[in-house]
């Protein structure tokens, strides 16, 4: 139509979904109802845990109801703000991210009195109590002597996660109320076996930190999300042991309990996967390899 031509570069792409979401809602309510509910079901927080940067951060995403990030939002450009009005120099990006901080351990600024022309540092808890919550955080640390007594730019290891400086480690040992419990270094070459079917914690923690992953080919769920397998079934002879035990998520773990998949051991990290259809993959740190069948 030569009148719709006329004025249609007038219209934003955002107007005309306005105007196709004001007509279903009017004339078809119950397609309406369903594409409301199907928004409704895209709700997520994601806090990308599993991606910590160099420096210590880590991004977070996510889609929330409107009314619940407009409150987030106000809330955050409060904290923010009165971080600004204690002495902070830090800027608006940096006040925000660390408002969300002081929001997840249910933390408000002290009150601000302008009128008077003080303020007070510091933080509060925000709730009735006046009880923050108290954070557990278990970090595995792999500490070079350069870090220790020289280079403050040098990295310290994480057991599955990207290296973090020295400095971020100092900063988050200097936080209040941190509470530090050191444990004895975890010698990833010792053989670890128990007589039960149970998987010890020192044997879990060293799979976890051998392995990082699931083991089945091309899996990269964590290994502290994962179950530990007796890689010989125990009810087969199989030990709990160092050189029989892997992590694999919970539906590769039943595949390889259930769906005819089985794996060898070739060394402390490295596995040989056998699928149903005779196909063969290597496991190893370093990622999935196929193994090419010679022909006969």
């Amino acid at each position: 139509d030569a009148r719709v031509a006329y004025c249609a570069h007038k219209v934003s792409y955002a107007e005309v979904e306005r105007q196709i979401t004001t007509a279903i809602a009017r004339f078809d309510p119950e397609q309406a109802e369903k594409l409301r509910r199907q928004a409704a079901d895209g709700r997520k927080l994601d806090i990308h845990t599993e991606a910590m940067s160099l420096e210590g951060t880590i991004e977070v995403s996510g889609t929330l109801d409107a009314q619940d990030a407009l409150d987030l939002d106000a809330a955050i450009n409060r904290l923010a703000a009165d971080r600004k009005a204690a002495g902070s120099t830090e800027s608006l990006d940096v006040r925000r991210a660390q408002a969300a901080g002081d929001l997840a351990r249910g933390q408000d600024t002290l009150p601000f009195d302008g009128a008077k022309g003080g303020f007070e540092t510091g933080l509060r808890p925000s709730s009735t109590t006046e009880k923050s919550i108290k954070i557990t955080r278990v970090i595995d640390l792999h500490v070079h002597e350069a870090g220790v007594f020289g280079d403050p730019n040098a990295t310290v290891g994480r057991s599955g996660r990207k290296p973090v400086l020295v400095e971020t480690i100092r900063e988050w040992c200097g936080a209040p109320d941190t509470v530090i419990n050191l444990k004895p270094v975890r010698d990833l070459a010792d053989h670890v076996h128990v007589a039960g079917y149970e998987h010890p914690d020192r044997l879990i923690e060293q799979d976890d930190l051998v392995d990082h992953h699931c083991v089945f080919p091309w899996c990269t769920r964590p290994a502290e999300r994962c179950d530990h397998d007796h890689v010989t079934p125990y009810n087969k002879g199989g030990p709990t042991c160092s050189c029989n035990s892997a992590p694999l998520c919970r539906g590769h773990h039943r595949l390889k309990t259930h769906g005819r998949w089985s794996y060898d051991v070739l060394d402390r990290g490295t596995y040989l996967w056998h699928s149903p259809h005779a196909h063969t993959y290597r496991r190893d740190h370093t990622g999935t390899e196929p193994v090419l069948r010679q022909r006969p």
